[in-house]
Parts: structure tokens; sequence; C-alpha cells
């Protein structure tokens, strides 16, 4: 449990993140050992920036097409090793948590807005349908990919 909450936590942070990133703009870009007063200012803060999402909102929560239809929630966010984020797993089709499927999308296929209570609203650019009938993502974990090692010798799980 502590590592998925913290697996996105990550996750939607860099999401958020990754979008304000493309939209600055700099006449030159600084050195590499430099870091803007900006970048300092957002990984060391206090509390969630504006713009920031924590991960207990995104984790569960209804995913929209783009006609206001909810198409399924968000299940898992992956991430690659380096800590961007390789997929987001929603699951689609079921009803009560029955007979639906869990998909990948790419987290750019996601736009986030916030309603009016700043609280945030995922939407998916590809209707159920569409989502229906692509192919199923394996959610089983393994130790080998899910990076778990063996505890120390002389102590069991």
């Amino acid at each position: 449990m502590y590592r998925t909450t913290v697996t996105a936590a990550l996750a939607a942070m860099m999401a958020v993140s990754a979008p304000l990133a493309f939209a600055q703009t700099a006449a030159t870009p600084p050195a590499a050992t430099e870091h803007s007063a900006t970048e300092h200012s957002r990984t060391s803060a206090n509390r969630v920036m504006p713009g920031q999402i924590r991960v207990s909102q995104m984790d569960g929560a209804t995913v929209y097409d783009a006609r206001n239809q909810d198409v399924g929630d968000v299940k898992d966010i992956i991430l690659e090793r380096d800590g961007r984020v390789a997929a987001v797993i929603l699951d689609v089709g079921s009803v009560l948590g029955v007979g639906g499927k869990y998909v990948a999308v790419p987290i750019s296929d996601i736009t986030v807005s916030f309603d009016n209570t700043n609280k945030p609203r995922f939407t998916v650019g590809q209707t159920e349908a569409q989502l229906k009938s692509a192919q199923a993502y394996d959610l089983s974990e393994n130790d080998a990919a899910s990076g778990s090692s063996s505890p120390p010798a002389g102590q069991q799980r």
C-alpha cells in the first residue's frame, strides 16, 4: 500500500509538472549545476503548490471522455525507473467493480482541469467503446517487475 501511494504521488506530481515545463521558455538555458528559483521553491515547498495534484486525488478518480461520459476510473499509475510516467491504468467497462478490464493510456492522453472548488477532473480523449476495445493491461505483480528485493539473510517475509 505504501509503495503504491508513493508511486502514485510521484506520478501525479510529474504529470502535472510536465506541461508546466513545456510552457516555460528561456532565452538561455541554465547551467546543468544551477537551479532556478522557481524550480527550487516548487520542490522545497511545505504544501501542495497551485497546479499540483495529490496522488490521493487521482487514485480511483473517475475519468470522463470529451462528451462528459464516465468511461472508468484510475486504477494505478506506472512509473519508469527514472520516475517518468509510463502509463496510467484505467479500469473500464466494469459495473460495481465487476466485468471490466484494465487498459493503459499515456499520461499525455489525460487532460486535467479543475472545477470551481479546485477539485481535479480527469478527461481522456478516447471513448468508452475505444477503451473497451483496447488491449487489456495485466496488473499482476511479480518480484522482478515490482522492484521489490529479497529480504536480508535470516529474515523471512
